[in-house]
């Protein structure tokens, strides 16, 4: 099997290469990809589908739309169609659950945080949480400690392979979510993607959610 060829990483593409390779379609982060870079891949003229979710709902409707520029409509329905019902059936489970203040670390150093009305937040949302930094309008934002210790989440969670990216929360009892040992890592690889596992890594997140609950309420 041969390695498929790297024409950038998260933080730039090597635009020559791509331009080489003259790809029939090029799949983008809309949101994610800075602004020279984008315009210089506009240049190249190469098809682009601009991929911007923001909601759960958004993860099929792309999946959809890549099947049908990529020639695999049937398949891509098939599996929007699966996703979908499964999104609604999680919906249904958690409705009406007690709400259960959340904290996402998005990465710890430096501390980042996600606000409102992003995929992420939705998805707590979801599960019966309150993402306690909801009120701010960044996708992503850098908060201290400080406000975390301030607004008292009773579950702190971050999607990381890195068993200690939570560890330094040890020192800070004065938070519930420290106080009663509700630290947990998510799969790397569910929700920060937002993809073909997001059903998955949403089941994850509400679980996680759902037992916090049921230890309160003893």
């Amino acid at each position: 099997m041969h390695a498929l060829p790297r024409v950038g990483d998260a933080f730039g593409l090597n635009l020559e290469a791509l331009a080489m390779l003259r790809p029939d379609l090029v799949l983008a982060w809309k949101s994610g990809t800075p602004a020279r870079q984008a315009a210089a891949l506009r240049r190249l003229g190469i098809p682009v589908y601009w991929s911007d979710i923001q909601s759960l709902r958004d993860v099929g409707e792309t999946v959809l739309r890549i099947g049908e520029l990529a020639g695999t409509r049937t398949s891509a329905q098939a599996w929007a169609s699966d996703y979908a019902r499964r999104l609604l059936a999680l919906r249904q489970r958690e409705r009406g659950a007690t709400p259960v203040r959340v904290f996402f670390q998005a990465w710890p150093a430096p501390l980042m945080t996600i606000g409102a009305r992003q995929p992420i937040d939705r998805a707590i949302t979801l599960c019966g949480g309150v993402n306690v930094f909801g009120d701010l309008h960044a996708a992503a934002a850098q908060v201290s400690r400080e406000a975390v210790l301030a607004r008292d989440p009773q579950l702190i969670v971050a999607a990381s392979a890195d068993t200690r990216a939570l560890q330094a929360w040890r020192a800070f009892g004065q938070i519930s979510a420290v106080r009663h040992a509700r630290l947990v890592l998510l799969d790397p690889d569910g929700l920060p993607r937002m993809g073909l596992d997001t059903i998955a890594a949403l089941d994850q997140l509400c679980r996680v959610i759902d037992a916090t609950r049921r230890g309160l309420a003893r």
